[in-house]
């Protein structure tokens, strides 16, 4: 029952995004400018909650403060390598150096993220199925508007728009691939399970912190900010109501 758990929303996270994303990009192009902030904003709250309210406590229910603080802390310097080397990109600009670069780099690392992300849900689903629910949220909020941008970024190197959907939904089915194989790993070595998700939350983390809130400071004035605000303390609350059933 857990691993249909675990595949189905492994699937909501790496299907849901294409297809959010996929409908996003039919809205005219000032649409989109102005929910994709909006998402960022929501996004970025969902990550922060899932990190603080949900992976860290429950894994410091299981293994040693210092252990665990130490590895969400070795993992934000570990993201931060991965992303110089071009990985682990996740950026929202188009204009960006990075996607400057062939298309085939964006999918490959696209894959390799979403790789991680279902790694995050599996760990996340074997602690509880509130904690996997939030998780799993909190990917697809932040994998739409970044398969967005991968969409406009293959566009404009060439490829059609059959051809990036395809290839996004491809890359993006590397979150099942990566749910099944930690459902199996980390079923055989729980002891792995608080570290795992110290490291999941180390990547959230360094998602809203490094990528997406510098985003939403490209937006400047009251209004924009107390939106997003608003929306970030959403993304939070959203995460907060699973801790609270749970």
């Amino acid at each position: 029952m857990l691993l249909t758990w675990i595949i189905v929303f492994s699937v909501l996270g790496s299907i849901g995004a294409i297809t959010g994303a996929a409908v996003m990009l039919l809205f005219p192009e000032g649409t989109r400018r102005t929910l994709l902030p909006c998402l960022l904003s929501y996004a970025t709250g969902t990550l922060l909650g899932a990190a603080f309210l949900g992976m860290i406590p429950h894994a410091l229910q299981q293994a040693a403060p210092l252990a665990i603080s130490g590895t969400v802390l070795a993992g934000i310097v570990l993201f931060f390598m991965l992303e110089k080397l071009i990985i682990w990109r996740h950026c929202h600009d188009t204009e960006c150096e990075v996607h400057g670069a062939a298309g085939p780099l964006i999918l490959i690392g696209d894959a390799f993220h979403n790789f991680v992300d279902g790694f995050v849900i599996a760990a996340a689903f074997l602690t509880s199925v509130p904690l996997g629910i939030a998780a799993s949220l909190a990917v697809i909020a932040h994998e739409i508007p970044q398969e967005v941008g991968d969409f406009a970024i293959l566009l404009e190197n060439g490829y059609s728009r059959t051809r990036a959907l395809v290839l996004n939904t491809l890359s993006s089915l590397t979150t099942l691939l990566g749910a099944v194989i930690a459902y199996f790993f980390l079923g055989s070595v729980q002891e792995a399970v608080p570290f795992i998700l110290a490291l999941s939350a180390a990547s959230f983390i360094y998602i809203a912190i490094a990528d997406l809130v510098p985003s939403l400071h490209r937006q400047i004035g009251l209004m924009p900010a107390f939106r997003q605000l608003i929306l970030l303390v959403a993304g939070i609350g959203t995460i907060a109501l699973f801790q609270l059933a749970h």
